[in-house]
């Protein structure tokens, strides 16, 4: 979504107010692409500070679908996003100072919503989803949930700490 910004861009430095809605129907990374299954629409406010400083506010919730972390069943995930940026289009990404935000998001006269709420979620995203605290993941030899039953595998892996008593234990069966 382009929202035009030409009203606190020109001389009169007239304060925007805007609900929209956001575009994105999925996020994409380089670890997957994942669903976007509930979003709200995103209420944004852009007002003028002095000569080319500029504020943004924006606040907007999504639901995401993203596999456990363990038994890859899909997890709805809730991120808020409550975003407030202070830019300088007088310079460059390269050229900012400390206590301002990038504004890649901001071409000419529009503000890209979509481009500025992804940076967000890329920084809100979970390092760990659970479907439940006591989730017993996937056999890691037949690939059965063990959430929804037991599998008939032998488990061979052990912990490699263990690998002493085995071969102890193997000595013995030898004889």
């Amino acid at each position: 979504m382009l929202l035009n910004l030409s009203d606190v861009l020109s001389d009169r430095h007239q304060t925007i107010n805007e609900t929209v809605q956001l575009d994105m129907e999925e996020f994409q990374t380089r670890a997957g692409t994942y669903s976007i299954i509930q979003k709200d629409p995103v209420m944004i406010t852009v007002s003028h500070m002095k000569k080319r400083e500029y504020r943004i506010q924006a606040k907007s919730k999504i639901c995401v679908l993203i596999p456990c972390d363990r038994c890859l069943e899909d997890v709805e995930q809730e991120i808020v996003l409550d975003v407030e940026k202070h830019v300088d289009l007088a310079q460059s990404d390269a050229e900012l100072e400390e206590g301002f935000d990038e504004s890649n998001y901001i071409d000419g006269y529009y503000l890209d919503v979509d481009k500025m709420l992804y940076n967000e979620i890329l920084i809100g995203w979970p390092t760990k989803v659970l479907c439940r605290e006591d989730c017993k993941g996937i056999c890691n030899v037949c690939g059965q949930n063990l959430n929804k039953g037991t599998c008939d595998c032998e488990d061979t892996s052990l912990d490699p700490r263990m690998s002493v008593v085995r071969d102890l234990f193997k000595n013995f069966k030898e004889v």
